[in-house]
């Protein structure tokens, strides 16, 4: 039997709760994956609140690395034996398990320099960061970006990325332990917004002008802020609504704050193409192989921890990555 999260109803952490389950043999298209690690993502606690509605009883994660056990009919991107990780959306949610059943074109080959844990904290977080950093924003050198939770998973993979890039980075943070991680991984700013305006530091940063582009993963308690450190013409990019959703607002602000872009992207839109995907992984796996971005796992978790590492999340005690040890 396999030990799997689950949860029968939305709500606060406490729904979620570990069941033994059996797994079963690989339908068409589906392998057995026995799990070795599984990441932790803020976007977990979108399904368990509800905000991303799914079938209930749920599995819960959408992203793991472990070892191909058993393969379905039809099945030829992958074979018994192989190193995967994977991430995706619905179509992979029940990450947080020992062993699962999985689709196979869901699965990512792991390069021999790669651990578990290390695939299982950078496949969603660094698929998202590199096309933040490779599709969103066509960068050049010299360029400014606002970078708010800088601290986190994400946070630190991107400041990473745009200094490879020749970037300036301002990074946003809540703690002064936080502003170290953050500087110790690239940014050259930090704005502690628990005791200082963010707006009024970034425009002192940068002699008045704005930055270039915001990434701005906190939401409704950051959304004005970030539209007014951006400069004429600027990009806006949510990508997160860690601090609720953005309310209801008029376009025409946008025009008023300097004729403002604004978008909202997914993560599925930028991998639901096979060989876009396949590039965005070369270029993220290659950084961390050879050592140009670094992944510290700050915390490790047993998946019958799983309600306190919600907690932990969302109350952001978190820095960096963390990660279900199987």
């Amino acid at each position: 039997m396999a030990k799997a999260v689950l949860f029968d109803r939305t709500g606060g952490p406490e729904v979620l709760y570990v069941k033994d389950v059996e797994v079963g043999q690989p339908g068409p298209g589906e392998v057995r994956l026995e799990q070795k690690a599984v990441g932790l993502n803020y976007a977990d606690t979108y399904f368990r609140s509800g905000i991303y509605p799914v079938p209930l009883p749920s599995g819960m994660g959408v992203e793991g690395a472990g070892v191909v056990t058993a393969v379905g009919d039809g099945v030829v991107n992958v074979k018994v034996g192989d190193r995967v990780t994977y991430t995706g959306f619905t179509n992979t949610l029940g990450a947080y398990s020992t062993e699962r059943l999985v689709p196979a074109a869901a699965l990512i080959a792991m390069p021999d320099q790669l651990d578990f844990e290390t695939a299982a904290c950078i496949t969603m977080r660094g698929l998202t960061s590199a096309y933040l950093m490779r599709r969103i924003y066509d960068f050049k050198p010299g360029e400014t970006i606002l970078l708010h939770a800088a601290a986190g998973g994400v946070g630190l993979i991107v400041s990473q990325w745009a200094k490879l890039l020749g970037l300036t980075v301002i990074g946003t943070v809540s703690t002064d332990a936080k502003a170290e991680v953050a500087r110790a991984h690239g940014c050259d700013h930090l704005i502690n917004y628990s005791r200082e305006e963010v707006a009024p530091a970034v425009r002192a940063l940068t002699d008045g002008r704005g930055v270039d582009v915001v990434f701005d993963s906190v939401g409704k308690d950051t959304f004005m802020a970030s539209l007014d450190s951006l400069r004429r013409r600027g990009l806006m990019v949510c990508v997160g609504t860690a601090s609720g959703p953005i309310p209801p607002f008029d376009p025409h602000i946008l025009a008023r704050k300097g004729s403002l872009y604004l978008t909202r992207p997914a993560l599925a839109d930028y991998i639901a193409d096979p060989a876009e995907k396949q590039a965005l992984l070369a270029e993220l796996f290659d950084h961390v192989s050879q050592g140009r971005i670094r992944i510290d796992i700050q915390k490790r978790y047993a998946l019958e921890e799983a309600e306190q590492a919600h907690r932990d999340l969302e109350s952001r005690k978190t820095v960096g990555a963390s990660v279900f040890v199987l």
